[in-house]
């Protein structure tokens, strides 16, 4: 993925994981709430991707993964009235702080997004 910045030129997308470890009564709620948290957000227009992603190891663990393309959409995220639902809906399921991570996709390596696997290729292509 890769956008262009005010000066036109390449720049990386904002990835964000939140690690979630919820108690064990709570995965079916837990998962619930974010799938409809998802739902709406993947519809903002400074979101690329948002997805869900439960630990197969262990069903109490939930990966966050969230592509903005940039900060101001990171911040306006925050600001939706789907996101404060979810995070007051979700608080007291959780067996542990949720914990953030995030860095950018370097400029370089935007260059060679998508990777060949996942390009569109044409039926009759060689």
């Amino acid at each position: 993925m890769r956008i262009l910045n005010d000066d036109g030129k390449l720049s990386g997308m904002l990835i964000i994981h939140v690690h979630v470890h919820v108690k064990p009564e709570c995965i079916d709620a837990f998962r619930e709430a974010s799938v409809e948290n998802a739902g709406h957000s993947i519809r903002e227009p400074g979101i690329a991707q948002f997805d869900l992603l439960q630990q197969n190891d262990d069903p109490t663990r939930f990966l966050l993964l969230e592509v903005y393309r940039d900060q101001a959409a990171n911040d306006a995220h925050k600001e939706t009235a789907h996101y404060a639902k979810w995070r007051d809906t979700v608080a007291p399921m959780m067996a542990e702080p949720r914990r953030r991570t995030s860095g950018r996709v370097s400029v370089e390596m935007a260059t060679y997004w998508p990777p060949p696997s996942t390009r569109m290729r044409g039926s009759n292509s060689r």
